[in-house]
């Protein structure tokens, strides 16, 4: 965290406020565009977002292992539900948003209802910490405390691979339904490649873990973020470049938009920042109010309207990007 200004200087009390803010949190910073709708004290510390198919709702999961449903734009309530009992590390709608999967740290998948009726259960081996799915291809992915990536049937939860391929516990796993490629981070501070018909290849390893992984949509590329950068992996060759971005510590949650050019994130560690990244550089092409505590979670609409970001705060983000309020602007001497 950078130090306060020395005395003199700095005189506005918005200014001083902030500094004061970022000594208590260690996470915050100057809020710019302010979000639609914030909803408070959703969770006790928010860690899942998932948008339904038509981007009318928005399901979010927390460390109390609650899962609870929003409608857009309003963000009003539809109901909640405890779904797991640790904390919940993925969502994902089926059913043409009829139902939603859930993934946990108590090593649990579930099937539920939108109502909360469970449908399906299954007990994994070792704690879940990242979950994808992809319901066209009956797919499930998680990564996993002990290191493994285990691949499931959708229809049963039969397994179908248990990839033990990190020595440490799984940050992020990635699919590419298209090309069926899959990826995973690990605390070890490796980075794997592989198709769904090939064998996993270690990418060059980044310079910090990879926090989190996503495919840009073309497929060619694999993008991860880490402390203060993102790393972009060219995956025909396998060249990594390391992007710097404005985040000030860990760049904890990446997500691409539908056509690959923008990726928003969200900070973690000495910033709580939102910002919308321009993919290929990792410039900030805008910047969004941020957390009053560490960022976890950041997720963009199919259809690209809304932004939703949630963190420690326990807070939930909600941007309208077609009706973006006006942007606070803070003046200094």
């Amino acid at each position: 965290m950078r130090g306060n200004a020395a005395p003199g200087r700095w005189r506005p009390v918005g200014m001083v406020l902030m500094l004061a803010g970022l000594a208590l949190t260690g996470c915050a910073s100057v809020p710019r565009i302010p979000a639609n709708v914030i909803l408070h004290d959703v969770h006790n510390n928010g860690y899942a977002l998932a948008f339904d198919g038509e981007s009318t709702t928005l399901a979010s999961g927390g460390s109390e292992g609650r899962i609870r449903l929003w409608n857009l734009p309003e963000g009003k309530t539809l109901g909640g539900w405890t779904a797991h009992d640790g904390s919940l590390q993925g969502l994902y709608f089926l059913n043409h948003d009829r139902e939603i999967l859930s993934a946990g740290y108590d090593g649990v998948l579930a099937r539920w209802t939108r109502d909360g009726k469970l449908l399906q259960r299954l007990a994994t081996p070792s704690p879940i910490t990242d979950m994808v799915a992809d319901e066209a291809a009956a797919l499930v992915v998680t990564g996993h405390r002990d290191g493994h990536v285990r691949l499931w049937r959708l229809t049963d939860f039969s397994l179908l691979h248990d990839l033990p391929l990190h020595r440490g516990a799984l940050r992020a796993v990635a699919w590419h339904a298209p090309t069926r490629q899959l990826a995973s981070g690990g605390t070890d501070g490796q980075v794997f490649h592989w198709t769904l018909a090939g064998q996993p290849r270690a990418l060059p390893a980044p310079p910090t873990d990879a926090q989190d992984l996503a495919f840009a949509p073309a497929g060619d590329v694999l993008l991860g973020s880490g402390w203060f950068n993102l790393f972009r992996w060219r995956l025909a060759d396998a060249a990594l470049t390391v992007l710097p971005t404005a985040h000030r510590g860990i760049v904890k949650s990446i997500n691409f938009d539908r056509d690959g050019r923008q990726l928003a994130s969200i900070g973690r560690q000495t910033d709580s920042a939102v910002y919308l990244l321009d993919a290929q550089t990792g410039n900030v092409l805008k910047r969004f109010q941020p957390h009053e505590l560490c960022g976890t979670a950041v997720r963009l609409s199919p259809d690209g309207r809304y932004l939703a970001s949630t963190s420690d705060d326990a807070n939930i983000h909600l941007w309208d990007l077609r009706n973006l309020l006006p942007e606070q602007t803070f003046y200094s001497k």
